[in-house]
């Protein structure tokens, strides 16, 4: 593997300026999908959320936002959150900077919100110092993540994924899914399963603030 499914204290330190988790001492988690909406995934997803009253935070991508609307007015009208995500899914380091801020603003025509979580997790300082004036004048938010559930690897198991975010998640964790093909066949064995979990340990799901 080459990510950390437990991102170390030292990288939160480095980058303290992005939200890596939310602290609390209440039994708070932070549930966030990436790269939807998806017209068969996303609302298996929301049903999941609904059987426990969960809410969340959906990291859209722009063009996904245009191709499927009627799923993205799903995700609004259940009462969860979103995020840009970009337009077109882009790597921050590996394309010029006005490409990846034309991107950003592209996305921002179609998603009303101050969050922001970079594709891949990569972004550089000049992007992220310059994100509020590509979000239309929003305060902009970096979004990162506490505990990665790994469910895009197509090299580990669905238990594996599972116990990723059963053993590392603590109170004010942001938790990283995905609602796209590529990790589906893994999010329909893990989110169940961590939704009755966390909720038999007395854990709420809530969504991260926008203001």
């Amino acid at each position: 593997m080459k990510y950390f499914v437990k991102t170390p204290w030292l990288l939160k330190k480095i980058y303290s300026s992005y939200i890596w988790s939310i602290p609390t001492k209440e039994k708070i988690l932070y549930l966030t999908f990436d790269d939807g909406p998806h017209p068969e995934i996303t609302p298996f997803v929301l049903n999941e959320l609904k059987k426990y009253s969960a809410l969340a935070s959906f990291f859209c991508i722009g063009k996904n936002v245009l191709a499927y609307p009627e799923t993205y007015k799903y995700v609004l009208d259940e009462g969860h959150c979103v995020g840009n995500h970009t337009q077109n899914h882009l790597n921050g380091w590996k394309v010029p900077n006005d490409v990846y801020m034309k991107d950003i603003a592209e996305a921002a025509n179609y998603i009303d919100s101050s969050l922001f979580r970079p594709p891949y997790g990569k972004i550089t300082m000049f992007q992220a110092k310059n994100l509020s004036a590509a979000m239309k004048g929003r305060k902009a938010k970096v979004i990162m993540w506490d505990v990665l559930s790994a469910d895009f690897d197509e090299n580990i198991s669905k238990e594996q994924s599972l116990q990723f975010v059963v053993l590392r998640s603590l109170p004010g964790s942001i938790i990283v899914f995905h609602d796209s093909k590529k990790a589906f066949a893994k999010l329909t064995y893990t989110l169940p399963k961590i939704l009755h979990h966390f909720t038999e340990q007395g854990f709420k799901f809530l969504p991260l603030q926008t203001d």
